[in-house]
């Protein structure tokens, strides 16, 4: 994580470290005014806002993937844009959506990637969701024998359950209708928010236009936000 030349990451905090910091700082947020954080961070999507439950990050993708594709508004298909389909806290989801025989035109900062859409008339988007690696691990055996995850064009996986709102630094105790309500508020703060998807944020375009220039897939991109696998023992030295 520094291929910037740069630690991406100097420290980590933890919810709960974060929140004893505050009361210990005196400091009572209900009180405090409203601000944004720094550029480019300031402004933020629904779309990112609800990372932090399972499924979340395949309906944020799958809001930008249908309006590219089609030229639609997520909205025509969705009512209010909520994917409800990839929502929910099944141990695994498996989704099929329809692309149909209609699509737009292809958008520019993609263009140099596909250039039509004609190959996707008639396709069906099959994407999984799982949370907790034991449902990792069954996709993967899944996947490894030939099943109908290794069809997927998409799957995400979520080590803890629930997603981020169950991970373990988060406030304890975390039973299941504690993540249920931790998703249910993030979703409602996700519809009261105007701007509801990735690419319509104005901070991720800029960052496109002006810095990874070469648009998704770039080398720059692949250099600095790609990752790949290295194999590790049972312990991380």
């Amino acid at each position: 994580m520094n291929d910037s030349g740069f630690k991406d990451v100097d420290y980590g905090l933890t919810t709960r470290e974060l929140a004893r910091m505050i009361k210990e700082a005196g400091i009572n947020l209900p009180e405090m005014p409203k601000g944004d954080f720094d550029s480019p961070f300031g402004e933020a999507s629904g779309a990112g806002l609800i990372f932090g439950a399972t499924g979340g990050v395949m309906e944020a993708a799958i809001r930008s993937i249908y309006e590219f594709v089609t030229g639609n508004k997520a909205e025509d298909a969705f009512a209010n844009a909520n994917i409800l389909p990839v929502r929910g806290f099944e141990g695994i989801k498996y989704v099929e959506l329809p692309l149909g025989e209609k699509f737009g035109p292809v958008p520019d900062i993609i263009k140099h990637l596909v250039p039509n859409w004609d190959w996707l008339k008639g396709v069906t988007l099959k994407v999984a969701i799982a949370h907790g690696t034991a449902n990792a691990k069954k996709i993967m055996d899944d996947i490894k024998a030939g099943g109908k995850f290794s069809e997927c064009h998409f799957i995400e996986f979520m080590a803890c359950p629930g997603g981020c709102i169950g991970g373990g630094g988060q406030p304890i105790p975390t039973t299941p209708e504690i993540r249920k309500k931790r998703a249910e508020a993030i979703y409602a703060e996700d519809e009261s928010l105007e701007m509801r998807k990735a690419h319509d944020n104005p901070n991720v375009i800029k960052l496109y236009e002006e810095f990874l220039t070469e648009g998704p897939c770039g080398h720059l991109s692949h250099k600095l936000l790609h990752t790949h696998y290295t194999k590790r023992g049972r312990y991380i030295v």
